[in-house]
């Protein structure tokens, strides 16, 4: 998840807007607290990632990606190595960035996992589209 270790959860989302984009850090504290509890961790704000789930340190990863407001979210494998409770936890997190409006790209080859979150799947191999699939989520 390549959290600090030495740094709290809000000290891990704030670090990168300060230093990048410049923000005051009362401000960079605020948007934190918001995706925080956005992310469903606000009560793990002053926690260090040694104190959380492997699905808790997920979230706070992509809390702190969130929070240099990027146009499009990039995951790569988001689900390896996660017990089935814990994908189900991703999983819910990116309906509900989608539902936000998040721009995403997924890699991954858990399929299942892809059919539940994706609007389109493109399968490729060695840089190769082999065939792409569109899904209308509005009637799921």
């Amino acid at each position: 998840f390549n959290l600090f270790p030495h740094k709290s959860v809000m000290e891990n989302l704030i670090e990168a807007p300060i230093r990048v984009l410049k923000e005051k850090p009362e401000e960079a504290r605020k948007k934190a607290m918001d995706i925080l509890n956005f992310l469903e961790l606000g009560d793990k704000a002053q926690n260090y990632p040694y104190e959380l789930s492997g699905g808790q340190k997920q979230r706070v990863a992509i809390g702190r990606a969130l929070a240099l407001k990027p146009k499009l979210m990039c995951f790569d494998e988001p689900t390896s190595a996660l017990d089935p409770a814990l994908t189900g936890e991703v999983t819910k997190l990116i309906k509900s960035l989608s539902g936000e409006g998040m721009a995403m790209l997924i890699i991954t080859h858990d399929m299942e996992f892809a059919k539940m979150v994706a609007d389109r799947i493109v399968s490729m191999d060695k840089g190769i589209i082999l065939e792409e699939h569109i899904y209308d989520r509005a009637q799921a």
